[in-house]
């Protein structure tokens, strides 16, 4: 498990790099692609610089997994890490690009395959969010810190989150399965956070995210009292496969939704 201190220190690095990120956001930035077509800014390297050279500094016995340096791993050398951070420097570059605010930092301790803590940070509104399974979920802004709790009972209309970025025919079709709904477009690892809160109830998700999309938020959610699922009702686990992909999921505050039937 991880102690409050170096929580305390992994929360700050996340706002140092919300803070670099930021020098970048206020100036004309360029926007190249890397070989998935996924947009790649100076911010990104930035704050992937940023943690992974604290982190190499408070835990130098933790090896880092991050977006911008994972394809420097090979798959057998990470698949033997029992423990290891898993890091999205800019977690929703495409929002960055768009200039809405809606991306995030997002670090997550990863532990024989769970979890274990995760903060999410949000560099336009400063807000930051971490937590675990074990630890509560706790949200920072203005100075103040409350604890966090998602809604259970979750009563219609549920308020369920969609991508702004990637909104498809499933998700579409899992939502008018659920009844009365009120949509939310929200991008990046917001959408756990908002969970978390009680401000939203489902996050559905059908094609492609990476681990590091999902780890934090996952912690932050569990933290709170929700979880995440995956088809088969598996909650999410980490660097268990030769790829870094994920498969679909469904994020939920109150676990007893009947989102199964949603499925079909």
């Amino acid at each position: 498990m991880i102690d409050r201190a170096l929580r305390e220190e992994v929360i700050a690095l996340a706002q140092d790099a919300a803070a670099a990120i930021l020098g970048i956001y206020d100036s004309e930035f360029a926007v190249e692609h890397k070989d998935d077509d996924s947009p790649l800014t100076a911010a990104d390297l930035a704050a992937h610089r940023c943690i992974v050279a604290g982190l190499s500094r408070i835990t130098p016995e933790i090896p880092v997994l991050s977006e911008e340096s994972a394809h420097e791993v090979a798959t057998a050398q990470r698949r033997g890490w029992t423990r290891l951070w898993l890091v999205d420097p800019l977690d929703g570059t495409r929002e960055f690009v768009k200039r809405n605010g809606e991306f995030t930092v997002n670090i997550a301790l990863i532990e024989d395959g769970v979890a274990v803590f995760g903060v999410v940070q949000a560099p336009v509104t400063g807000v930051l969010w971490h937590g675990g399974a074990g630890l509560g979920a706790c949200v920072r802004e203005h100075g103040q810190e409350r604890a966090l709790r998602v809604r259970s009972p979750a009563v219609a209309p549920l308020r369920v989150a969609a991508s702004r970025s990637h909104r498809d025919a499933r998700t579409q079709a899992f939502i008018e399965r659920m009844g009365e709904v009120e949509p939310v477009g929200l991008g990046s690892s917001l959408k756990f956070c908002r969970i978390a809160e009680g401000a939203l109830d489902v996050y559905p998700r059908f094609g492609p995210t990476s681990e590091w999309d999902t780890a934090a938020g996952q912690c932050v959610l569990e933290g709170a009292g929700g979880a995440l699922f995956d088809p088969q009702g598996r909650p999410f686990r980490y660097n268990q496969r030769d790829r870094i992909l994920n498969g679909d999921f469904v994020a939920l505050g109150d676990t007893t939704l009947p989102w199964r039937d949603w499925m079909a």
